[in-house]
């Protein structure tokens, strides 16, 4: 299969959020929804998927890997936010972010469809 490469490969539109934390009126903070930060033009790759057992049931879940241009933005993406597909609205959770060329052109992030955030 050809990879392609450039904008023109980025034709997917992710939203990504991140957790917020709110007071629950007792001086505690806890963590809230999640919250839009910003929308990113990026590329979806699959992986082979898997069917781990979460909860004592056998669950299907399918890794990407997930291209954006690297940013001021995107080097702010840690773990523990997830990514939203804008157009279908499917959820990943991300797993795991490098920078493949070390160059700071653009940033691999692995994630997950199928898991519980």
């Amino acid at each position: 299969m050809i990879k392609r490469s450039g904008a023109g490969s980025l034709s997917e539109r992710i939203t990504f959020q991140v957790r917020g934390v709110v007071p629950d009126g007792y001086g505690n903070d806890v963590t809230g929804p999640f919250a839009d930060q910003f929308i990113e033009p990026a590329r979806l790759a699959p992986r082979l998927g898997s069917e781990p057992v979460i909860a004592a049931r056998l669950t299907g879940v399918q890794p990407f890997l997930l291209t954006v241009r690297s940013s001021t933005r995107t080097r702010q993406i840690t773990p523990a936010w997830r990514a939203v597909n804008a157009r279908t609205g499917v959820t990943y959770n991300i797993k795991a972010i490098v920078n493949p060329d070390e160059r700071n052109q653009y940033l691999e992030l692995l994630v997950v469809q199928g898991e519980p955030s």
